[in-house]
C-alpha cells in the first residue's frame, strides 16, 4: 500500500470528549503571540475545504480553530509553518505572503 492515501473524511466530534488528546500541552502557546517577523501565512479556500480537521491535527501553534464546522486561524499565533497546508488532503490551504 506504499503511495497510496486514504481518502480524508469530515471529523465530526459531538463534545469535547470526544476529541483526541493532543501530543502537547496548548497553555503555553496562547501566551505565545506572533511578532512581525511572519512572512507568509495560511489561506483556506472554505469552498474546496472538506471539513476533515486534519489542519486543526497538524498545526503545532494550535492557530487553527473550528467554527461553525469549518477552520479558522487565528493569525495572532499562528506562526506560518506551512504545516496545515503540507497536510491538507485536499491542498485548499494555501501560504500566501504576509501583507504588512
Amino acid at each position: 500500500m506504499k503511495g497510496k492515501r486514504r481518502k480524508a473524511e469530515k471529523i465530526i466530534f459531538h463534545s469535547e470528549r470526544e476529541m483526541p488528546m493532543a501530543p502537547m500541552s496548548i497553555g503555553s502557546m496562547t501566551f505565545n503571540l506572533t511578532g512581525a517577523w511572519r512572512n507568509i501565512r495560511p489561506v483556506i479556500d472554505l469552498d474546496n475545504c472538506l471539513q476533515c480537521g486534519i489542519c486543526w491535527k497538524f498545526c503545532p501553534d494550535a492557530a487553527i480553530l473550528i467554527e461553525n464546522e469549518y477552520p479558522v486561524i487565528d493569525y495572532d499565533y499562528c506562526k506560518g509553518c506551512g504545516l496545515c497546508a503540507e497536510e491538507c488532503p485536499t491542498k485548499c490551504i494555501t501560504m500566501e505572503e504576509e501583507i504588512k
